[in-house]
C-alpha cells in the first residue's frame, strides 16, 4: 500500500516539482538521526518498515504527521512495488550484507535514486558492481555508503588529487576520531577506549563481522599489470598519517575510495583507505587480525563470530556526546612522493551520517538536480563541488595542519 501527504512529489505532465523521500529503518539509532536532520529542513518521509506501530509511535515522539508504509525490507518485490521512479530512498537498515540489497535493487529497478548508511565496503562494491547497469538503463542514482562511511574520504582525496594534477598516481585515506574539550582536536589521537565508547555497539558488530569477511582494495595485482580492484584481506598494511605535528597510524580496510575515485581520476595506480580508531593499538590490533585470518575462513567459526559480537558489551550504550571525526587523505606522485595533502574535520560519524543522508536526500529531491546514472562513488555522482558544498553544510570542514603544528 501506498502512503502519500501534501509533501510527496506532484506531477505536471512531465515536469515534478517535488520527489518523495522515503526512509527505511527510521526506528534505529542511525535512522532516528537521518529523520531528525529531514524534519529540520522542513521534509516529511515516508516511513518504510516492518513494523507500523513503531513507525508511528516515532512519529508521535518527534511531533511529526508522517505518512509510513509498512512493507517487508528484505523483499525487493514488495519494495519495488511501493517504490516510483521519481522516490529518493535512502536506507538505514543493517547489517547491509544480510538486509540491504533488496532495497538497493527495488531502488534500481524502479528508477529511484538510491542512498545509505553502510559501513560495510563489500555490500558497497556488490551494489556498484551488480546495480550499475540496470540503475542506467533505468535513470536510477545508487550511491551506496553516504555517510561517514565512506564521503569525507572521497571528498579528501579528491580534494588532494585535484590539487595535486596529473602527476598524481596514489592515494591513501585515513579515518580517525577526535573529542571536543581536549585542546585541538587535530593534536588529539584517539585510544582503544574512545573506539568502544564512541561508537555504538552495532558498529563495534559491523567491524567485527568485517575482520571476518575478505576486503579488497585498488591497486595492479602484479607488476606492469593495469590497475583494478583486487581481493585483499581487511588489516592487510598499516599506513602512517602525518599531519598536525602529529603521527597516526591505520589499518588498511575496503572503502567506496577504491571503487569511485579512478571513475573520476583515472591515472591513479593505487587507492589505500586506512582506519585508524585504534590509536597506539592499530598494529597489535593489524597483527591479530592476520593471525586469526586462517581461522575466519571457516563457516563455523564466522557464525560463532557473528553471534559474539551481537553480546558485546555495552551492547545497548550510546556514544559519547564529545566524538569528532577527523578524516586525511594523501595524493603522491608514481614514485610515492607526497604532491598534496588534504583534512577534513566534522561532528562525530553519527550525527556526520544523518547530516549527509538528509542533505543528500533533500538536494535529490528538487527538481532541479541532475544526478549522475548508475551506480557511483559520491563524487562521480554529484560532482566534487556540489560535494564538498554538502559536506559543509552537514559540519565537514578542510582545516589546515600547519596552523596546528606551529601550536
Amino acid at each position: 500500500m501506498r502512503w502519500t501527504s501534501d509533501s510527496v512529489l506532484r506531477k505536471t505532465g512531465e515536469a515534478v516539482e517535488k520527489r518523495r523521500i522515503v526512509l527505511l529503518g527510521a526506528t534505529g539509532y542511525t535512522g532516528q538521526r537521518v529523520l531528525r536532520e529531514l524534519l529540520a529542513r522542513g521534509e516529511k518521509p515516508t516511513l518504510v518498515g516492518r513494523s507500523r506501530t513503531r513507525m508511528l509511535a516515532l512519529a508521535d515522539r518527534f511531533e511529526a504527521d508522517l505518512p509510513v508504509a509498512e512493507v517487508d525490507v528484505t523483499s525487493t518485490a514488495d519494495l519495488t512495488r511501493l517504490l516510483e521512479p521519481t522516490d529518493v530512498v535512502l536506507s538505514t537498515i543493517g547489517p547491509f550484507m544480510r538486509l540491504g540489497m533488496a532495497t538497493a535493487t527495488a531502488a534500481a529497478r524502479a528508477g529511484a535514486h538510491y542512498f545509505d548508511s553502510t559501513g560495510e565496503g563489500n555490500f558497497a562494491r556488490r551494489v556498484l558492481f551488480e546495480l550499475d547497469a540496470v540503475a542506467s538503463v533505468r535513470g536510477a542514482t545508487l550511491v551506496p555508503a553516504f555517510g561517514y562511511d565512506y564521503v569525507p574520504g572521497n571528498l579528501a582525496g579528491a580534494l588532494a588529487l585535484t590539487r595535486a594534477g596529473e602527476r598524481a598516481r596514489h592515494v591513501e585515506a585515513g579515518y580517525f576520531i577526535t573529542r571536543s574539550g581536549h585542546g585541538d582536536e587535530l593534536l588529539y589521537r584517539s585510544t582503544l577506549r574512545d573506539s568502544f565508547t564512541l561508537t555504538t555497539g552495532g558498529t563495534r558488530q559491523t567491524l567485527v563481522g568485517a575482520a571476518a569477511e575478505d576486503g579488497f582494495a585498488f591497486r595492479s595485482p602484479r607488476p606492469w599489470a593495469a590497475a583494478r580492484v583486487v581481493d585483499e584481506r581487511t588489516g592487510k598494511r598499516v599506513r602512517t598519517f602525518h599531519y598536525g605535528g602529529v603521527k597516526r597510524t591505520a589499518m588498511t580496510v575496503p572503502g567506496t575510495e577504491h571503487l569511485g575515485l579512478p571513475e573520476v581520476f583515472p591515472q591513479l595506480e593505487s587507492v589505500e583507505v586506512g582506519l585508524g580508531w585504534f590509536g597506539r593499538w592499530t598494529r597489535p590490533v593489524q597483527l591479530a587480525a592476520t593471525i586469526q585470518a586462517p581461522l575466519l575462513r571457516s563457516a563455523r567459526v564466522r557464525a560463532a563470530l557473528a553471534r559474539w559480537s551481537e553480546k558485546l558489551p555495552g551492547s545497548q550504550r550510546e556514544p559519547d556526546t564529545d566524538g569528532r571525526s577527523l578524516v586525511i587523505a594523501v595524493a603522491r606522485d608514481g614514485h610515492g612522493r607526497p604532491l598534496a595533502v588534504t583534512a577534513l574535520t566534522g561532528p562525530d560519524p553519527y550525527e556526520m551520517t544523518g547530516a549527509l543522508l538528509a542533505w543528500g536526500a533533500v538536494h535529490a529531491a528538487s527538481p532541479d538536480t541532475v544526478l549522475k546514472p548508475g551506480a557511483h562513488g559520491p563524487v562521480a555522482a554529484f560532482g566534487l563541488e556540489t560535494l564538498k558544498l554538502g559536506a559543509a553544510e552537514a559540519g565537514v570542514h578542510e582545516v589546515d595542519g600547519a596552523a596546528a603544528h606551529r601550536r
